[in-house]
């Protein structure tokens, strides 16, 4: 089964490949799939367990839509840019091998 989870900061390839690895590490999701432009990940797995992977998704700074206000949006948002860069860099690094 798959679900859909709108989420806040995917700003490029580097956050969603950030995303990908990290849901697919933890095990919360069989495939992922994420939509840059239209901020959305497709989880293909257990729809019990949607909760774990909207809190990890926050915990790498990608809130989903309307669940996060104030000062913890501009702390996801820091997140989403510092994965940003690190995407950026581990792609420059495999690009070059």
């Amino acid at each position: 089964m798959s679900y859909t989870i709108a989420v806040e900061n995917i700003k490029c390839g580097g956050c969603a490949n950030t995303i990908r690895s990290k849901l697919l590490e933890k095990q919360l999701a069989q495939t992922v799939e994420v939509d840059i432009a239209q901020g959305l990940v497709e989880i293909g797995g257990n729809p019990a367990w949607r909760d774990q992977v909207v809190i990890a998704l926050a915990r790498m700074g990608y809130p989903e839509v309307g669940s996060v206000e104030g000062m913890k949006a501009a702390a996801a948002k820091a997140k989403s840019f510092v994965s940003c860069a690190i995407g950026r860099i581990d792609n420059a690094a495999s690009n070059k091998g």
